[in-house]
């Protein structure tokens, strides 16, 4: 019964997940006075996206043709280790954290090498930045992941217990009620790099078509038809992944429709936040992207540190 209802949960967010960049979008449009895409625009491109016909280029290989469904595929994969409605993933496992990690690193190695299988210097400069903002990024996910493995360690549960299930089903905001306040440090770094991960202001900026301040964007603008709906498709199902994991530092334990309903309304509030956020700031410079990666990675190694010590 529990599987089944884990697996109704999986249903939903696979289902929901389009919605999240509807919903960031919408906020932009309200900040700056416009009507703006409705917020199922997302749906209707991607259904769109799969009825036409896709043009390769006769210089591309299997390679890129390859990159979107294994980037789709391994965001999909990644969401299933995750905790939902408050349940254990049933096909999760003592350090899955870093299953996960790689699923997600391996999505976005699939991107890049798609992106220079064209030959195209406006997508081989946009896999560069990609490539060299994920090198800096995974490290602070890992600390992030360390973090909440120490406490978690140190408040008694077996390292034999530590997963994703246990580290973000309820059990932070025990953590920092009994004592661990420093843990909600790990919603500033984590903010951070669903921001990084996702490609988003202050980032990059999804909506530019200025190659050169394009990360991700630029890295796609070859594909087209159905391999262009898996891109999106999954870029929504990790913005999705990134929301839950920050939602889960916040939420605490209850019963499932309970947890389930307000993990929905903490995902969707993310989305409005991060619409907000797109909304008051302008995209940084290149040269200031590592510095705020590095400062994310500051704090989660602080929250490592004092973990540690206690």
């Amino acid at each position: 019964m529990d599987t089944l209802s884990y697996l109704f949960q999986l249903v939903l967010a696979l289902v929901l997940a389009p919605l999240v960049p509807g919903i960031i979008n919408r906020v932009k449009a309200k900040f700056a006075g416009r009507r703006g895409k409705p917020v199922l625009q997302l749906y209707y491109d991607i259904a769109k996206l799969v009825r036409k016909g896709e043009v390769v280029s006769d210089t591309a290989t299997w390679v890129f043709t390859a990159g979107p469904v294994v980037s789709m595929v391994t965001a999909v994969l990644a969401l299933t280790l995750l905790p939902l409605g408050g349940m254990a993933s049933p096909f999760g496992f003592n350090g899955d954290f870093i299953l996960c990690a790689y699923l997600l690193g391996m999505g976005r190695f699939a991107t890049v090498l798609a992106a220079l299988d064209t030959g195209s210097p406006f997508e081989g400069m946009g896999a560069s930045r990609e490539a060299l903002f994920g090198a800096i990024g995974e490290p602070v996910l890992f600390l992030s992941f360390l973090a909440l493995v120490s406490t978690a360690m140190s408040m008694g549960i077996p390292s034999t217990e530590v997963s994703l299930s246990s580290l973000f089903c309820g059990f932070s905001p025990m953590a920092w009620v009994m004592g661990r306040p420093e843990i909600m440090l790990l919603v500033a770094a984590m903010g951070v790099l669903l921001l990084v991960e996702n490609c988003r202001i202050p980032v990059d900026d999804p909506n530019t078509h200025l190659e050169l301040t394009m990360i991700h964007e630029v890295m796609v603008l070859d594909h087209s038809g159905p391999s262009l709906a898996f891109i999106l498709y999954g870029a929504s199902v990790k913005l999705w992944i990134f929301s839950a994991l920050l939602a889960g530092l916040l939420l605490p334990s209850m019963s499932v429709w309970a947890y389930t309903l307000s993990m929905l309304a903490a995902v969707f509030g993310v989305a409005v936040l991060v619409g907000i956020i797109e909304s008051v700031m302008a995209r940084l410079r290149m040269p200031v992207v590592p510095a705020l990666i590095g400062l994310a990675g500051a704090v989660a190694s602080f929250v490592l540190i004092l973990t540690l010590v206690r």
